[in-house]
Order: structure tokens, then C-alpha cells, then sequence
């Protein structure tokens, strides 16, 4: 069974960062692109990044570009998502996805609220 975990948000000022991580199980990680996905209040989901099965090739939102930088430690089964200079518009939940070649995201993670607030 395909499990992911996010972990790492919560509260955080405008300006600071958070490190959000993502456990992945059941499945051959380092076999696929993984991706994060986040959700604001009231809006519909947007594409955050994503990242090739060896790490490579890392893509990014033009909201979040040079402000976050995606990686993954196929040792430990773990995607990151490093968030600097946080910005209010920032806050949403964040999920992370396998991402398939065909498919796009095809798992999902419950998510994992991120909220920019003094």
C-alpha cells in the first residue's frame, strides 16, 4: 500500500521558513518523480515542484521560484520542501504526490497545513 506523510508545517512569520518532509512507503521510491501540490483557503490546487527519481531536473512554480527548493533522499524514502522568505500567500496545506510519467500524481498525502502569519 502506497503511504506518504507529510510533516514539518505549522505557524511561521512572513519572511521565515520551514522544512516540510515527506515519508513515502510501499512502493519503489527512487523509481519515481515525486512532486508537492498545495491548496490555499478557498482556492483549488496548484502545483507547487517536482523532482526526477534521482533528484535532478528540479522544477518550480513561478510563485515559489528561488524561494524553495525541493529534494529527496532516496535512502530514507523522504522528499523535502525547503520554504524561505515565506509570504502570507503561502499559506495552504501542502501535499505531496508520486508523481507518474503518464498519470501525473497519482497518491497523494493527507497534506499538512502551512500558515505565514504574524
Amino acid at each position: 500500500e502506497v503511504q506518504l506523510v507529510e510533516s514539518g508545517g505549522g505557524l511561521v512569520q512572513p519572511g521565515g521558513s520551514l522544512r516540510l518532509s515527506c515519508a513515502a512507503s510501499g512502493f519503489i521510491f527512487d523509481d519515481y518523480a515525486m512532486s508537492w501540490v498545495r491548496q490555499a483557503p478557498g482556492k483549488g490546487l496548484e502545483w507547487v515542484s517536482a523532482i526526477s527519481w534521482n533528484g535532478g531536473s528540479p522544477y518550480y512554480a513561478e510563485s515559489i521560484k528561488d524561494r524553495f527548493t525541493i529534494s529527496r533522499d532516496n535512502a530514507k524514502n523522504t522528499l523535502y520542501l525547503q520554504m524561505d522568505g515565506l509570504k502570507s500567500e503561502d499559506t495552504a496545506v501542502y501535499y505531496c504526490g508520486k508523481t507518474d510519467p503518464l498519470l501525473g500524481v497519482d497518491y497523494w498525502g493527507k497534506g499538512i497545513l502551512v500558515t505565514v502569519s504574524s
